[in-house]
């Protein structure tokens, strides 16, 4: 009883830094989610194919690699940089890169210059790197362990509320008001990313005022890669390789999907709607995950405010969206199969992680072999389904790693480069045999999630294996 009202206190004291935390897995869900609408406008604008125009995403998420190999190789030699400096001055460094990457876009804009455009993207592509680095392992740390995945698919929620709008906002700023007339231009993205440099620099100065709980682990005076004894974490790196690049490159495609003869047919300006589903399908996950894993909450809790949840979300999506009821209606159906996967995943992380990941490899199957509606829906129910992969597959790699945990998530966050690679993969594939065809990629990254949840469901206690 004592340690239940310990656990209250803290998490009291930690609501205020939780929730400035939640508002950077906003922003960034935003503005990452911005780059599904810049692939179909710079594809158009400089007449690119499909692989050319995955290098937004190329660059983007390459960046992460980069950036994350910087910061492992300097924890390897000189300590682990955020250790010394503290997550609060991490994520304000992170803000102001991000800030940095999107000025750019101005000039990039006004050479009209595909590779500016891509050095805005990687530059910007770095300060997320700081950002994730630093606040996911801060929000497993403002808490119990046990506790974990529920506050970090809350804070992923957020998130995807992020990437839910971006597309509605984003497509309306690039394809209509910022547009020459309905002609594009270039010009489109100069005020939009102009406004997302200011947000993020209000966004660092709410941060610099606020007191953030600091989290400092012991140092070592020997070098080491300790984090790699730990079989959970190395697997983990290669899930989150997969699960980014799958649903990076599913979003990437979308809209592209869904303008294809035999699938819907839908020009850019309508089918911007339907990427918000899949974001948006996303964030209900998420906010269902974070009940569903809560370690405290009793089963008839956590079902009524599943079913709350899930209704108000819907609604919230359908308030954004400009689609009818009818059109959207047959994402009910996706909602419902999503509330039966957690129950079957019965609020393990590993176990859910299995039964998302499996639900997935049969949507993109039937996305593949089917057209019209079904494969459109198939593939926007997807969504719901990504919603914990990232959450769960980050605190599961991270348990149990001790000092080790920054440069473990140093290692997750490196592993993004699969939002590089496996879209770039993809994009040849969909040159040489066609777009529908070239989903099989994706089934592919969840067959290994699939491998993955059901590797960590037997792990009994994590342990390092040397």
């Amino acid at each position: 009883m004592e340690n239940q009202r310990d656990q209250l206190e803290a998490s009291k004291g930690y609501a205020i830094p939780f929730t400035a935390l939640t508002s950077l897995f906003f922003m960034w869900g935003f503005i990452t989610c911005m780059n599904d609408i810049l692939i179909p406008h710079l594809k158009e604008l400089f007449l690119l194919n499909y692989l050319e125009s995955m290098l937004v995403q190329f660059c983007f998420f390459g960046a992460y690699f980069i950036g994350s190999l910087i910061y492992f190789i300097t924890s390897y030699y000189k300590g682990d940089p955020i250790n010394r400096i503290g997550y609060k001055n991490g994520m304000l460094l992170g803000l102001l890169v991000s800030a940095i990457g999107c000025f750019l876009f101005y000039p990039a804009a006004a050479y009209s210059t595909y590779s500016l455009f891509l050095g805005a993207l990687f530059i910007l592509g770095l300060g997320f790197t700081l950002l994730q680095i630093t606040a996911n392992p801060y929000v497993s740390l403002l808490g119990s362990s046990k506790g974990a995945s529920s506050r970090l698919n809350l804070s992923q929620a957020f998130n995807s509320l992020g990437t839910t709008i971006a597309p509605i906002i984003g497509g309306f700023l690039i394809f209509e008001l910022f547009s020459d007339n309905g002609v594009l231009s270039p010009d489109a993205t100069k005020v939009p990313y102009i406004i997302f440099a200011i947000i993020f620099l209000v966004v660092g100065l709410i941060i610099y005022q606020i007191k953030l709980p600091s989290f400092k682990s012991e140092e070592t005076e020997h070098r080491d890669l300790g984090a790699l004894r730990f079989p959970q974490l190395k697997l983990g790196i290669f899930a989150i390789f997969v699960y980014v690049g799958a649903e990076v490159a599913i979003g990437s495609f979308m809209i592209n999907f869904l303008g294809l003869a035999n699938i819907m047919d839908i020009p850019e300006a309508i089918s911007k709607n339907y990427l918000a589903l899949y974001w948006g399908g996303a964030m209900i996950g998420r906010f269902l995950g974070s009940v569903s894993l809560h370690p405290t909450l009793s089963s008839i809790k956590k079902v009524s405010l599943m079913l709350g949840i899930s209704v108000l979300v819907f609604l919230l999506i359908f308030s954004i969206v400009d689609l009818s009821f009818g059109q959207i209606s047959g994402f009910i159906i996706f909602i419902v199969l999503n509330l039966l996967a957690f129950f079957i995943g019965k609020s393990a992380p590993a176990r859910t992680l299995s039964v998302f990941a499996l639900v997935n490899v049969i949507l993109l199957l039937i996305a593949i072999f089917s057209s019209g509606s079904l494969a459109m829906w198939s593939l926007l129910g997807i969504g719901l389904f990504n919603s914990i992969m990232w959450s769960n597959i980050f605190t599961l790699s991270i348990v149990g790693l001790g000092r080790y945990t920054s440069q473990g998530s140093s290692l997750l966050v490196m592993a993004i480069l699969g939002g590089a690679l496996v879209p770039l993969i993809q994009g040849a594939i969909a040159d040489s045999i066609g777009l529908q065809q070239s989903y099989f990629i994706p089934v592919i990254c969840y067959c290994y999630i699939v491998f993955y949840g059901y590797f960590c469901s037997k792990i009994a206690k994590l342990k390092p294996t040397a």
